[in-house]
């Protein structure tokens, strides 16, 4: 469906007159795989996933369309999600993400919270500007070796943050000098995610341009700390949320995004429930299962409609 001049790309899978479950993918610019689609019971549920603007199957795709990178924003995603909302004939859905989908949930269902009856979030972060500097630069405590060359790969301005250098080099006109910059930020990625149980060495992504789409987009919203500040941070205003259940499920190991962001959000929002997941990094088995069972228990809590 066209949304202001983007395709936006959804899926549905599941009983349509079943509960609906909203899943949002990580990123930003990791389009979905196919496992999210069979999580629930097909029976009951009616699973909705959609790929961000700009990413996996929606249209046109960031790196052939520079010029609509300033569009792509989070209130812009929360539009898309509206609008796939609004087309499907949805009410209301439990919202569940991983990673960053995990903060677009939680901004939309700031933004929406009539729309929403639960949310089950997996690998939680708010991409906060603390967040942010972690991954990309506090992290480099532990990987010192590997930060080196990340950060000199950045070719910084004076002043620059490393984030922002990729941000403003993976946008800009020269195009071999935008896939020189997201080969290093696909190592760095392969580095700090390396202390998961579950990690395989290797590359992020074999695919060039998958690789170039997530790297432009991942750049840009951190760049921007999500486009959450100015009174938008998640943090600020998680309290709004509460009435509304939250599961924040998240694993001990997660070097990258550790536990004290859904910690926090925890001690914030009175109707969440923290799970922590010990033998697991950004992810897992235990953390999906984690999510099915939170999603049946927000909705076992649901007003019967027969």
């Amino acid at each position: 469906m066209k949304v202001d001049g983007a395709k936006i790309y959804w899926e549905t899978s599941g009983n349509p007159a079943g509960i609906p479950v909203l899943y949002l993918h990580g990123g930003p610019g990791a389009a979905p795989g196919q496992g999210y689609r069979t999580r629930h019971d097909a029976s009951r549920f009616w699973t909705v996933g959609l790929h961000q603007r700009g990413c996996g199957r929606s249209s046109p795709s960031v790196q052939d369309d520079l010029s609509s990178l300033g569009a792509n924003t989070t209130q812009t995603l929360i539009e898309d999600i509206e609008a796939v909302r609004k087309h499907l004939g949805i009410g209301k859905w439990i919202v569940t993400g991983v990673s960053w989908g995990s903060t677009l949930a939680l901004a939309y269902a700031l933004e929406h919270r009539d729309r929403v009856h639960g949310l089950a979030l997996m690998a939680v972060t708010t991409s906060s500007r603390d967040e942010v500097q972690w991954i990309t630069e506090g992290v480099g405590r532990i990987f010192p070796e590997a930060w080196e060359e990340f950060s000199r790969a950045a070719r910084c301005l004076p002043g620059e943050w490393v984030v922002d250098a990729y941000a403003r080099r993976l946008a800009g006109v020269d195009r071999d000098d935008a896939e020189t910059a997201a080969r290093a930020w696909d190592r760095w990625k392969s580095v700090h995610i390396s202390l998961d149980p579950l990690w395989q060495p290797g590359a992020m992504f074999g695919d060039d341009r998958e690789r170039m789409t997530f790297a432009i987009l991942v750049t840009h919203y951190w760049s921007h700390n999500g486009f959450l500040t100015g009174g938008q941070a998640i943090m600020e205003r998680v309290q709004q949320l509460n009435g509304i259940p939250g599961h924040l499920i998240h694993g001990r190991r997660d070097v990258s995004g550790p536990a004290i962001t859904p910690w926090m959000l925890h001690q914030r929002w009175e109707n969440s429930r923290l799970t922590v997941i010990e033998n697991e990094g950004h992810g897992g088995p235990e953390s999906v299962a984690a999510l099915v069972e939170a999603v049946e228990e927000i909705a076992a809590g649901l007003p019967r409609t027969d």
